[in-house]
């Protein structure tokens, strides 16, 4: 429909290059109707034009307006409908194919729902002629009737990567590989100069794509891990997403060793050496964004394991309150890093979270007036303000030798990502008597077996009570999703289980149950969570305090029976408790809940 608009006001910015656009009398109608300042506009349109991005996208990455209220202030200025994008959208492959890939990225817009002969296409600059034009040379060609729907670049970045499934980008792969091997058949035997294993994999463009497609898809999928597995007749590729593996494609087994050796030669390992276990890593920008991918690989009976950690080191540092951390757990753990001095120790199994309470406590301590050091292997997260420092044990650099160094920097707040040997928690708890504040990690399976570790280490029992502040455990558990999540009776044995830890909650921490009837949740899966009922993880936590009663047994009586009876003297809140509180309040299920913890007990 054709749009009047609003007259520029006399206010109005200048473009970077001088041009002047919808895109331009976007802005000024933002400035005249004082949604955005003048300074803010002309913050964004620099931006934009800095980064070759719509003023749009710019506006949303500044926090200046949130997607919403962007979309319903330029759909309003145009005339047009809009709409917000879930994350979940899946669009059919057949509406997909309506717009091409390549206009698609071109012109920023993408089919969303056809209606009859009618589609609708989400556009981020629908009043961009060029596009407009092109949109109706694609209609013409597909018989179709285009209705123009405004959406954000996020809404865009949700469909347009639907453009590019695993399966269909590493089928086209395979594809190509044949055609190589075809080529290198017909091409008659002659003498050839040597060229190395890793030079002949540069050059074999399919294999470099098919990793490409796997880390991307993993990546832009939010995986923590990828698992390439060789099974003897084929290779499976698993990702790992919220905790749980899942398939994600199976390949010939003869791709196998050329997409070993292409990993190998990204994390620079020996790509001959194929009967001992390899670490490494590298960094890569997947659409625009940094990664960090830590390389593991494994020798098996059907050849070498590849085990891929997906990090991203821009993700936000969260909250104690995002993580899980409430009510006595809150208070022991908030406590504590107000002390001076002193050691907090996380414990738990790998994947149980441990690092990000510890970036989620370093975000509180975070001050202008407080030095922090970090050592960590990796650095999973980056903090302004923090001076992080990486681990390189391959040149001598460990967390103990680390540890000696940054001692001599004059430090607040010293974090060490784990404690892994007897060198490192005397030098930890050293730092912890000498005024530093020290965060870190170690593994056990509960709160209650944290002290008798750290003695078994190599610490004398009489230096634990001065040095250590806090202890705390914790576990991960699967988020309910909110889209399909209903209220549900628990089976009996569950209901007997949660009567019974409901009655030994400590008195301060029963305020939490909910009033009425004990009800949980379930969740039956829903488009918006892949029909999988769970969406995102949360922990469960238990932690305890360093009281006197504590100090006593430690130097007198140490015996995990002893320490079990005074932190629950103190109110600790287990962290089947902590779960069960959750579920009832429908964060988690009541099964997920006693999954884990069963996992837990199965393993002390």
């Amino acid at each position: 429909m054709p749009v009047t608009k609003p007259p520029t006001s006399s206010g109005s910015i200048s473009h970077p290059h001088g041009k002047a656009s919808g895109t331009q009398d976007f802005i000024d109608h933002l400035v005249k109707e004082k949604v955005i300042s003048l300074q803010q506009a002309k913050d964004v349109l620099n931006e934009a034009s800095r980064l070759n991005k719509p003023v749009e996208a710019a506006i949303l990455s500044k926090e200046i307006m949130n997607e919403e209220d962007l979309l319903a202030e330029k759909a309003s200025f145009l005339g047009l409908d809009w709409r917000l994008i879930p994350t979940e959208q899946k669009i059919p492959e057949a509406i997909l194919s309506q717009i091409p890939e390549e206009a698609a990225k071109t012109y920023r817009m993408v089919p969303l729902a056809r209606d009859g002969n009618i589609l609708e296409v989400g556009m981020i600059t629908p009043e961009d002629v060029r596009a407009q034009e092109a949109l109706q040379f694609i209609a013409a060609r597909n018989n179709f009737i285009p209705k123009r729907i405004l959406i954000s670049p996020i809404g865009y970045e949700v469909i347009v990567r639907q453009y590019r499934s695993l399966g269909g980008e590493v089928t086209a792969a395979l594809g190509e590989l044949e055609k190589e091997l075809q080529k290198t058949e017909e091409i008659e035997t002659r003498p050839a100069p040597q060229r190395t294993v890793g030079e002949i994999l540069e050059e074999e463009a399919p294999i470099v794509k098919m990793v490409s497609v796997i880390l991307r898809h993993a990546s832009e999928g939010g995986a923590s891990d990828i698992h390439i597995e060789p099974l003897g007749d084929r290779l499976r590729v698993r990702f790992r997403m919220d905790g749980i593996l899942h398939t994600s494609i199976l390949l010939p087994i003869a791709v196998h060793p050329a997409i070993v050796s292409r990993i190998k030669i990204l994390a620079n390992l020996k790509i001959d050496e194929t009967r001992l276990p390899q670490d490494g890593r590298f960094h890569a920008v997947m659409e625009g964004k940094e990664f960090d991918f830590r390389v593991a690989t494994l020798p098996t009976a059907n050849g070498e394991k590849v085990t891929i950690r997906v990090l991203d080191p821009t993700t936000g540092v969260k909250s104690l309150g995002d993580l899980g951390v409430v009510g006595h757990n809150r208070q022991v753990i908030e406590g504590g890093i107000r002390k001076p001095y002193g050691m907090i120790l996380i414990s738990g199994p790998t994947g149980s979270g441990k690092s990000t309470t510890l970036y989620a406590l370093l975000k509180i301590l975070n001050k202008e007036v407080v030095n922090i050091v970090s050592l960590e292997d990796p650095i999973e997260y980056t903090i302004d303000g923090v001076n992080q420092s990486q681990i390189h044990e391959d040149i001598g650099y460990t967390f103990s030798s680390g540890l000696r160094h940054i001692l001599r920097g004059d430090p607040n707040v010293i974090m060490v990502g784990e404690i892994r040997d007897s060198d490192t928690a005397k030098l930890a708890i050293h730092a912890a008597l000498t005024g530093h504040l020290v965060l870190t990690t170690i593994h056990t399976n509960n709160a209650v077996g944290i002290i008798p570790r750290i003695i078994d280490m190599g610490v004398e029992p009489f230096l634990v009570p001065s040095s250590v502040a806090v202890g705390i455990a914790q576990r991960l558990v699967q988020k309910l999703c909110n889209n399909c999540k209903t209220i549900v009776s628990p089976e009996r044995g569950n209901l007997a289980i949660i009567e019974r830890e409901l009655k030994n909650l400590p008195e301060e921490e029963k305020k939490r149950i909910p009033a009425g009837p004990i009800k949980v949740w379930n969740a039956p899966g829903c488009d918006k969570c892949a029909g999988h009922g769970t969406k995102g993880r949360i922990a469960i936590f238990e932690s305890f305090d360093m009281t006197q009663e504590m100090e006593q047994i430690i130097v007198d009586d140490l015996t995990e029976g002893k320490i079990l009876e005074e932190i629950k003297r103190q109110g600790m809140v287990t962290m089947l408790q902590d779960g069960i509180l959750k579920a009832l309040e429908g964060i988690v299920s009541i099964e997920e809940v006693l999954r884990v913890v069963e996992e837990h007990e199965s393993n002390s």
